[in-house]
This record gives C-alpha cells, structure tokens and sequence, in this order.
C-alpha cells in the first residue's frame, strides 16, 4: 500500500506541474464551454436545453486529451519498466495511475461545473445535477481510457489509437451521464434508472480497465 500511495502522489505532482497536463485539461473545458454560447446564440432557453449536453462532452474530451500521457511519459524515462518488475502487482499499478490521473485531470472539472454552468444559463439545481453525474461517470472515463493508453505505449500512431479505440467505448457514459441529467432537470424520466447504469459503467470500468491495461502493457514491453 506504501508504494501504491508513493506511485499515487508522484503522479498527482507531475501533473500539477506545468505541462503536466492536468491544466490544459481544465483550459480546454473551458474552452469549449465558453465558445458555446457564442454558437448556438442569444436563445437562453436553448442554451439552457443544452446545457447538460455541452458541459458532459467538454469534459469528455477534457479527460481524453491528457489521458495518452497516462503511461507514455514513465515508458519514456523507464519508469514504466521498473513499475512492471516491481512486487506491487502491475494491476493495481495501474489502477493507482489511473486514480491519481482522475484525482489531477477529472476531478477539476468537477469543481469548475457549477461555476461553467452558469455561463449556460443553469440553475443551481442543474450544475449540481450534471456535477453529480459526471461525479459518477468521469472515472468510467478515465479506466476505459487507460487501456487505450497502455496500447499507445509501444506503437508511433499512439494518438490515432487512442480516438479509434476509447471514443466508441466512452459513448454509452456520454449518453447516460447526459440522460441522467436530463431527467434531474426537466423530467420525465426517472433519474435513477440511467444514473444507476452510469455509475454501473464506473464500476465495471474500474475492475475491467487495470487488468486490461496491464495485460497490454506486458505484452507491449515483452
């Protein structure tokens, strides 16, 4: 557990840094929500409808846009290699690296939603809503797209495979996590239904995406 806590916070200050990628994430979703309402223009309550839609795809493409550095960089100065020769298994090596990425890149946009919100013409209920879902999503986000980043490890088209392969399985977090903002807002859904099914995609993603990961990334470096 010692090691896993080290691994843990020696990713978080690397991603604190600058250029560490965890603010260009946070920027970028920013971006996107601001820029917005200067598309869809003047009309308050379409903006409003749309809303819950802008903020849970800026904050999808906030959490990819960092997620190809996950492995990359210790691959790069060799400390890949001596995370998979060490006694801690390379499983929940992988999961503390994810975790840590969550806690610098996901987290973040988390907090920044009630304020972009407003920028939407939300209310207080909505941000909390949609802040409550991504809560429940963005770590399906970040587990699902660790196995992208554990395939992007040893190939040259690292980025190209990280869009073909972890944008098709970020889908159904998009839809849900969108619908289950949706029916907290305006209704007339239920708002458990599809907030349970987002929170059980973080829940798989959590157990499937360390072994995948890891799977990957020994036969990479083998």
């Amino acid at each position: 557990m010692t090691a896993l806590a080290a691994l843990i916070r020696r990713d978080i200050k690397i991603a604190l840094r600058v250029g560490g990628g965890a603010l260009i994430g946070v920027l970028f979703f920013l971006t996107v929500v601001v820029l917005m309402p200067f598309a869809v223009g003047p009309d308050l309550a379409l903006l409003s409808r749309l809303g819950p839609a802008i903020l849970w795809l800026g904050a999808l493409l906030a959490s990819l846009l960092t997620l190809d550095r996950l492995f990359m960089a210790d691959h790069e100065d060799g400390s890949l290699d001596l995370i998979t020769m060490s006694r801690t298994p390379l499983e929940l090596a992988c999961a503390a690296k994810a975790l840590a990425h969550w806690l610098a890149a996901g987290l973040p946009l988390i907090v920044a939603t009630p304020v972009l919100g407003l920028l939407l013409n939300l209310d207080m209920v909505a941000t909390g809503a949609v802040a409550l879902t991504l809560l429940a999503g963005t770590p399906a986000l970040t587990f699902t797209g660790m196995i992208g980043a554990a395939l992007a490890v040893t190939l040259h088209r690292g980025g190209l495979l990280m869009a073909v392969l972890v944008l098709p399985l970020s889908i159904p977090v998009l839809i849900f996590g969108v619908a289950a903002s949706q029916a907290a807002i305006t209704g007339p859904l239920s708002f458990g239904a599809p907030f349970s099914i987002l929170c059980a995609l973080s829940l798989v993603s959590l157990v499937i995406g360390p072994f995948a990961a890891a799977a990957s990334l020994k036969h990479g470096l083998d």
